[in-house]
Formats: C-alpha cells, structure tokens, sequence
C-alpha cells in the first residue's frame, strides 16, 4: 500500500495524508462513541478535483473511501470498518462559500462548510438559512445533504432535501457530475440530485451544493407551553397550524422524565414552568410582517387553547435571550443523555394521527418488561419525529444493561414503530446501526431496487460499504 500512500501525498500534499495512529484517532471513532475503526489513511482534500483523483487512485487499486464531514452522524455512516485497509475522505478543507446569489436566492457552497457559518454568512446578506440542528456547530453540509438531516424548522422549511437545489457530485469512477444548476424547476428526467441526497455517501461523494435561502423574519416570538398529554399536543398542534400556517416554525415536544435529567446535569436549563408539567412544548413563530403581528397572535391562540383546556400554564420569551434559553432547554437533552452514559436511542418518525397510540402502548411495553428505566422521549413533534431514547435504571451499569437488552428493546421499538406504519429513521440515517433491520423495514422490493442502484453505480462496492445496504 506504499505506492498508494505515495500517490495519494504526491495529489494531496504530504501533510493532508495522515498515517500516523495519533493523528487518524480524531477520525476513527463516531460522535457517540458507539464505533470505532481503522484506517490505512486518513486524506484531506481541498478541490473537488482532489476528490476526483483520489476516487480513481482507489478504485484502481480497489480501497474503499469512507467519506466523512463534521462525524457528528448518530448511527456510524462515517466510521471505517476494523480492517484498516479503508480511507478515510474527510472533507472539512473544501469549506468555502462560492457565491450567494441574491436575486436567485441561493447559495453555493461546499460540501465542508460548517452549517453555523452557513447560517451566519447567509444572515449578514438579511437571509434565512434555515437548517438548524443541535450540531450546528460542527456538523458540515456535506453530512447534511448526505443523511438528509432534518432538525428544529422541518415543519416549515423541510428537510435538507427540501432546501437542495443542485448538487456537484464525485462518482465511484471519479467522475464529476455538476448539477449545480440553481433551479426550482428542471424536469428533464431522472432526478439525480435526490438520488444523492440521503445516501451516506454510498453512491457518490459530495462536494458541492446550491442551497435555497429564505428572507430573513423580522421577528420571532417563542413560547413554553405546558400539555397534560399527547392527545391535547397534537390538538394544539392542529390549532396552531390552523391560525397561524406558515408562520408555525417550531413545534418541539419534551416529556419530565427528559427535562428531568436536563436539569440533573445541567441545573441552570431547568424548565422555567411550574409544577413539572407531563409535557413541555417549545413553540416559535415567524413573522415577515412585524413585532406586532406576530405577538397579537400567538397570544390570541394561546388564549384559545387555555379555553380549550388544551394548555395548562405558558411563558412567552420576553427578549431574545430568553428565547434563546428556551431552545438551549430542549437541545441540552442530547448533551443530558451523554453526561447520564450510553443509553438505546430511537430516531423514529409516527404519523400523527398514530403518535398517541404509539407512546401510550409502547411505553407500557417497556415499562412492564424493563422495570425502572426511564424513557428520555422528546423531539420535533410537528412532524411527527420522536427521539425515543431508553436510558438504564438509576445506579445500574449503562454498558452491562445496554449489552444485555439492546437488542429486544430495538426489536420492541422497531415493532411498534411497524404497527403504527411510521420509519425507523427519521433524520439520523441508516449507516451501520440500523443495516441489518432494513430489509425488514423497508420491504424485499424496496431493498432489492436500493441494491440494484448501489451496484449499478457502485459495481466496486468501494464507496462506504456496509453502510445504507450492503451487496
């Protein structure tokens, strides 16, 4: 494999090939340090042409490319396998943002820009970029585009997928497809740029990408509302979406036991209402109008709900400091569950009108077969996206439980999640944890046409393999 590092050195630069142990380490092991792997190198590209050399270096030498941006993926799409003999091609050196094209309302950017400094650099031109997730600070557009992840503005904007107008993308054969074309019309065949989105990089590499940008709202009005159940939620949900429409931006739920263990690790994010309600909602609202508007009303709904009997208390955000301790609440739960230990985590997607018979029956479940555990559920309830996470009972061992029950509690979840016609991922991938159970999830035609697309582009196999599907 000399010969190969030397090429790759020889395309690269020597100090962006990195083969020593200390400093592949950062790259081996995932966010949640669920996985860890090994790797002959790790490559630091900067052009997209770089990419498009390495892949056909490899693919004559037949190296599987691992492609990785911000790795903060929960499901291990980034990690190499334990032989060493795969690369990793991680691309934080292309971060740079092309253009922002003002009268198109796009921006083009590479696939290793943080999604903090999208957001920023979109904000100083008065526009809204508006993909927002706990890892912002970190993750990269790359990793974004390739999970398609979702976050807190799904119910308005949509998913990644949803902002994507064009995509530059490296083949398995090192080739380079640019469908960097800003358009929001273009059926003219096979959409290919949806074909790449949401495959973890096992179809081709991304490296570029024209994304939509949105007006940026003058105003912003964020509330805490506390619910005695799922069934008043969704009731409010449907309330909100009623009177307000495009203006609902958030809509995110956390149960006590979640705001619970919140405030155990992170004291100054207890929940500011009283009582320790069942459910906590954090509702936002966006307005293009002004102030005004859009407080008169989130009021005035807020008071129909109260009459309704669909809310018990609520605070509205009086600054945008406050607001932004409210969000901090619901995105410190991630940050609660790692400080508690490794816990089973569910990334589940429920329709609506299934959530409350989903929760009620598998809480249930799980409760009378593993008694004492607590269930950190919480997540983007407007659309339907439950972080359905198990942590141990208190005092127990997290990894001695996690080893002796993980996989009956993700067969109980997962059947459940079957029963109520919902996915088993809704916004974190597949990667290597959820491998084994999509077959069952997505149906033999679905999965033998998804092998019949990895082979055809892919016939190598070179391009993340083992991850998504496996051929």
């Amino acid at each position: 494999m000399q010969s190969l590092l030397d090429q790759f050195a020889a395309a690269l630069g020597k100090q962006y090939v990195l083969t020593d142990q200390r400093d592949k380490a950062p790259y081996l092991t995932d966010w949640r340090k669920r996985y860890t792997g090994k790797a002959l190198a790790v490559l630091l590209p900067k052009t997209t042409d770089e990419v498009s050399h390495i892949v056909k270096l490899c693919a004559a030498s037949n190296v599987a490319i691992v492609p990785q941006g911000g790795h903060t993926g929960f499901c291990g799409g980034a990690t190499p396998d334990s032989s060493g003999q795969q690369i990793i091609l991680n691309l934080k050196r292309m971060n740079q943002i092309r253009e922002i094209d003002v009268a198109n309302q796009t921006i083009t950017l590479e696939a290793g820009c943080i999604l903090q400094t999208i957001q920023e650099s979109a904000a100083a031109q008065d526009f809204l970029f508006p993909l927002s997730l706990g890892a912002e600070g970190s993750c990269m557009i790359g990793g974004n585009l390739a999970t398609n992840a979702g976050g807190t503005n799904v119910l308005r904007y949509g998913n990644t997928r949803d902002l994507c107008l064009g995509l530059e993308v490296v083949t398995a054969q090192g080739e380079i497809w640019n469908g960097m074309k800003g358009l929001r019309k273009d059926n003219t065949g096979y959409d290919l740029r949806d074909l790449f989105i949401g495959s973890e990089g096992t179809l081709g590499i991304i490296t570029a990408a024209v994304m939509k940008l949105y007006p940026l709202p003058i105003s912003q009005w964020t509330t805490l509302v506390a619910t005695k159940d799922i069934a008043s939620t969704i009731a409010l949900l449907n309330l909100f979406q009623k009177r307000a429409t495009s203006l609902l931006t958030g809509f995110e739920m956390m149960t006590q036991e979640s705001l619970a263990l919140n405030e155990k690790h992170f004291p100054q994010m207890a929940n500011p209402l009283p009582g320790h309600p069942p459910l906590t909602v954090l509702i936002e609202l966006s307005d293009h109008e002004s102030e005004e508007h859009v407080r008169k009303l989130l009021e005035t709904v807020l008071e129909e709900a109260f009459s309704a009997n669909l809310i018990n208390d609520a605070i509205i955000a009086s600054n945008l400091s406050q607001a932004n301790a409210f969000w901090q609440m619901r995105e410190h739960i991630t940050l609660a569950q790692a400080e508690e230990g490794a816990n089973l985590k569910h990334d589940i997607t429920i329709p609506l009108s299934l959530l409350d018979t989903f929760i009620q029956e598998t809480d249930a479940l799980i409760r009378a077969s593993y008694p004492g555990v607590r269930i950190i559920n919480f997540g983007h309830l407007g659309d339907g996206n439950l972080h359905y996470n198990i942590a141990p009972p208190p005092g127990s061992d997290p990894n001695s439980f996690n080893l002796a029950n993980e996989k009956a509690i993700h067969e109980l979840v997962y059947a459940q999640v079957e029963r109520c016609q919902g996915s088993i991922s809704a916004e974190h991938g597949v990667g290597q944890l959820k491998l084994d159970g999509l077959r069952a999830h997505k149906g033999a035609v679905a999965h033998d046409l998804m092998k019949t697309l990895k082979r055809a582009l892919d016939p190598q196999n070179i391009l993340n393999p083992h991850k998504v599907v496996s051929i």
